[in-house]
């Protein structure tokens, strides 16, 4: 129990590091289209799991929603709060660990998560509490990176060269590949859409979106706090190789792409 709180400190920690609100806005049109792909209708009750700072929360309640916004950092609950407010929209936030939602059995209409609850440690607990707060014959829908492009290989990148991961600890990558998700929803679903996507990051240059990603990042702001400037330098030059390696453009550009799946479930 004590390691387990001492992990979800630590999860807080780092989502708490970077400029979240940087990246999160490159990820909007995704959170966008799963919420027009959901088919919302006006008056559904909607739950935002892991949310970030709100991405599809707004485009939901864009979408005539009620919604509740959630997430495990509490400064990413006040990112949230402030920019929904800002806009004038009535969403509720409240801190909430994804393997263990605060609401009653069957609640909502919709339960979604935006590159979000890929990240909780237990992988089987998080399947069962996003279905355990659906509506039967309510929708489960995720947007989850995959393992391929980029963001797969720029984090196990970092992976290697942190400190080893508690045994039987699972990437949170996984929620990209499609066998994965059927094993874990299996028994909890009447039906489940798959769709492969990508998303893309575009940077003027290789220097501007290693400048980028290290001010923004919040993996890489951990990990640069615990180095010296030794490691510091050598984290950028791979990182930087790596960037080179998967640009998609030449010119001088910078075009990084990922893999990810649209998710659709709808509970048995």
């Amino acid at each position: 129990m004590a390691d387990n709180a001492n992990m979800k400190d630590g999860i807080r920690w780092m989502w708490s590091l970077g400029d979240y609100g940087a990246i999160a806005s490159h990820l909007e049109p995704h959170a966008i289209e799963l919420a027009q792909r959901s088919r919302l209708q006006a008056g559904s009750e909607v739950l935002d799991v892991a949310a970030g700072n709100g991405n599809f929360a707004i485009a939901a309640a864009g979408l005539g929603a009620t919604v509740v916004a959630t997430d495990l950092t509490p400064s990413m609950v006040e990112l949230g709060r402030s920019r929904t407010g800002a806009l004038g929209l009535a969403i509720e936030w409240r801190e909430a660990d994804a393997e263990q939602l605060p609401f009653p059995d069957e609640r909502f209409d919709v339960v979604a998560s935006v590159f979000g609850a890929m990240f909780a440690p237990d992988p089987e607990r998080v399947a069962s509490e996003l279905f355990r707060v659906a509506k039967r014959g309510g929708l489960v829908a995720m947007a989850n990176y995959g393992p391929k492009g980029f963001l797969g290989r720029f984090t196990a990148m970092l992976t290697e060269r942190g400190p080893a991961p508690p045994p039987g600890m699972h990437s949170p990558f996984e929620w990209g590949v499609t066998d994965e998700v059927h094993r874990r929803f299996k028994g909890l679903t009447s039906s489940i859409e798959i769709y492969p996507q990508a998303l893309t990051f575009e940077f003027e240059s290789l220097d501007a979106g290693w400048e980028f990603w290290e001010r923004a990042n919040p993996p890489l702001r951990a990990m640069l706090s615990m180095v010296d400037a030794e490691q510091a330098a050598s984290i950028a030059e791979d990182g930087k190789k790596l960037m080179a390696e998967l640009n998609q453009v030449s010119g001088g550009g910078l075009t990084l792409e990922s893999d990810y799946l649209q998710v659709l479930a709808r509970k048995a």
